[in-house]
């Protein structure tokens, strides 16, 4: 199984995504973790990014990029699954992204989004950086990161639903029946990958479910 996680900060993207990675045995690529990982390591890499961190510029995608097509070289010799999560950010992080799998034979079987209500998304922000002592993330900063969210993470939505490889789920109910209602479609969908081309899939709309069985 291999899985992009498309959401918005707040939507309990990482928590899912190690949840599906353990659930298939699959690594758990969180693009965060390793740009930490390289630079604790001193790989060339990580002091390529130290470096730019340390004079307050941005990641470079191409550099982000190389370490993710890294992590899928790695995780192909090790079964060909994963559960990538923090890219793509923007359209084109996705089509670059869509062309380093092409070449490995490892393109997402699923782009799985998380959807939730931006006035739930603040207050969850919110109470974790009061958690975690963030005074930087103000609710003015919260929603600044979440306007550019949707402005720049749309036009991912609908290229990946155009690819019938999209998977909308409700991430406003609690951790544990968001993560059941993902690996029950999952699971579902498991068996039919290799036999559905991507051209003949259909997008997949879980985001309604709670309400047609009586949740609120």
């Amino acid at each position: 199984m291999r899985v992009l996680m498309v959401a918005p900060p707040g939507a309990g993207k990482g928590t899912q995504g190690a949840i599906i990675a353990a659930h298939f045995d699959v690594p758990h690529i969180a693009t965060g973790d390793l740009l930490r990982e390289h630079v604790a390591r001193g790989t060339e890499l990580g002091r390529a990014v130290k470096e730019r961190l340390d004079r307050g510029e941005l990641v470079p995608d191409e550099v982000v990029l190389e370490m993710v097509r890294a992590a899928m070289v790695t995780a192909k010799s090790n079964g060909g699954g994963y559960v990538l999560d923090g890219m793509p950010r923007n359209i084109t992080q996705a089509r670059a992204l869509y062309q380093i799998a092409l070449s490995l034979e490892m393109t997402a079987n699923v782009a799985l989004h998380l959807k939730a209500a931006d006035d739930e998304l603040i207050r969850r922000l919110l109470a974790r950086a009061a958690l975690e002592h963030r005074s930087d993330d103000t609710e003015d900063v919260i929603r600044r990161r979440l306007a550019l969210y949707h402005e720049v993470t749309h036009p991912i939505v609908e290229w990946y639903e155009a690819r019938g490889i999209l998977v909308s789920v409700d991430a406003m109910r609690p951790v544990e029946r968001v993560a059941r209602q993902i690996l029950t479609a999952l699971e579902a969908m498991r068996p039919l990958i290799d036999f559905v081309p991507e051209t003949a899939r259909r997008s997949v709309d879980l985001t309604g479910l709670g309400v047609a069985f009586g949740e609120t």
